[in-house]
């Protein structure tokens, strides 16, 4: 199990320190990264939060999957890898 987490459904108001706060309740929270659209900055609906040790993203799993945020039930898992491979390339010239 790793310590860092990704957290999904969320309302596009939620901000970082807001998924701070409510993991803060199950652990210390290294990290933040709340994913925003280039262009506008706002929220795209999930992002990553990374906990100092495993058992209390453990404990942070179990508590906050499924709890309302924001009007929206989040879901909250271990964040697997990215995958690697291409980016978004269209290829050909431009």
């Amino acid at each position: 199990m790793g310590r860092k987490l990704y957290v999904g459904n969320l309302s596009y108001d939620v901000s970082s320190p807001d998924l701070e706060q409510l993991f803060a309740g199950h652990g210390t929270v290294d990290r933040v990264d709340l994913i925003t659209d280039r262009d506008t900055g706002r929220g795209k609906g999930f992002g990553f939060v990374e906990m100092s040790s495993n058992e209390e993203a453990k404990a942070a799993i179990a508590a906050l999957d499924g709890k309302e945020l924001g009007g929206r039930a989040i879901k909250v898992n271990e964040a697997k890898p990215r995958a690697s491979g291409g980016g978004g390339g269209r290829g050909g010239r431009w």
